[in-house]
């Protein structure tokens, strides 16, 4: 896959057979619109092509006021699309500015002028352009006078898989990362840094991985234990998560994401971790003390060794 981000070298693409949209979370309507997409760039000769924005518009268009948090990085999204088979992403800096076009200077400058687009595949409610006002209506006029085709995706085929970024934002702010995963066809992740914590967990029989998310953007489910599987360098383990301000031992109202590996005892501090959210155990709680805590966690342990042994998982 081909990355380009500015307008230079866009030529270079093969009849191009383009969508436009942010992608986040490369669900299953995504994966729907990217197979469309790669199936008529095969059927006419031609290379499929994402047209997305970073960062997203409404982090530009209402920087006080968005309060969104995404389901992918930008490196997660580039990686999800590139497993696509996509062939090509090209990646605009999204500014005001830039939000001001309108849908005809968009067609005109960048998917005709720029790209010299062959087709467009798009959403049957996608909108674009200054006050949106570029639908599917104004795409079909656009197309005929520019010389390009058109090609929508039916309500059918969208409506059918019930699924958007909202809903997977707000599944997994509920900790409800099953329901995510249904939606976006594989199971959501984080990837962080390990870093040095107060490593009262080893006094418990329960050291974990202190991870640091370093993409402020990046949504962290809401506060609970998990069942998750940690990747590091390739190697996958067992593990459970706690997400929250762990109000037991040193509550400061800082989230936190901490895991324990099991069968490990490895120093992995600073090393790049990837996790993998199986299934929420419980919610976040606070405990009269230590012991409390550790009889809860020891539970904890079995029911999740449980989870990830079971079938499918």
């Amino acid at each position: 896959m081909r990355i380009f981000k500015n307008i230079e070298g866009l030529r270079e693409i093969k009849s191009p057979v383009l969508t436009i949209g942010t992608f986040d979370g490369v669900h299953l309507g995504h994966q729907k619109i990217i197979q469309a997409l790669n199936a008529e760039a095969d059927r006419c000769g031609g290379e499929s092509v994402l047209f997305t924005f970073y960062p997203h518009p409404r982090m530009v268009l209402y920087p006080d006021a968005h309060g969104l948090q995404l389901i992918d990085t930008q490196e997660e999204k580039i990686e999800k699309l590139r497993s696509c088979g996509l062939k090509n992403l090209i990646i605009v800096p999204f500014t005001f500015e830039f939000s001001r076009q309108t849908a005809l200077e968009f067609v005109r400058d960048f998917l005709v002028n720029q790209l010299n687009i062959k087709t467009l595949v798009i959403g049957y409610d996608h909108q674009f352009g200054r006050n949106r006002e570029g639908d599917i209506h104004f795409l079909k006029e656009a197309s005929e006078l520019y010389g390009f085709d058109v090609i929508e995706i039916s309500p059918l085929e969208i409506e059918a898989l019930n699924v958007s970024s909202t809903k997977i934002r707000e599944a997994l702010q509920l900790g409800k990362v099953d329901i995510a995963e249904s939606y976006l066809g594989q199971p959501f992740k984080l990837h962080g840094i390990v870093s040095r914590g107060n490593q009262l967990g080893r006094t418990i029989g329960y050291p974990t991985a202190n991870i640091r998310i370093e993409a402020s953007e990046k949504l962290i489910p809401g506060n609970g234990v998990y069942a998750t599987i940690v990747d590091l360098n390739g190697k996958l383990f067992a593990s459970m998560t706690n997400i929250g301000v762990r109000p037991t031992v040193t509550y400061t109202g800082s989230k936190t994401v901490e895991a324990h590996i099991f069968d490990f005892s490895e120093e992995i501090y600073e090393e790049n971790i990837g996790l993998e959210f199986v299934s929420f155990i419980r919610n976040e709680q606070k405990f009269d003390g230590l012991e409390s805590l550790k009889k809860q966690l020891a539970q904890d342990e079995l029911l999740v060794r449980s989870v990830l042994r079971s079938p499918g998982k």
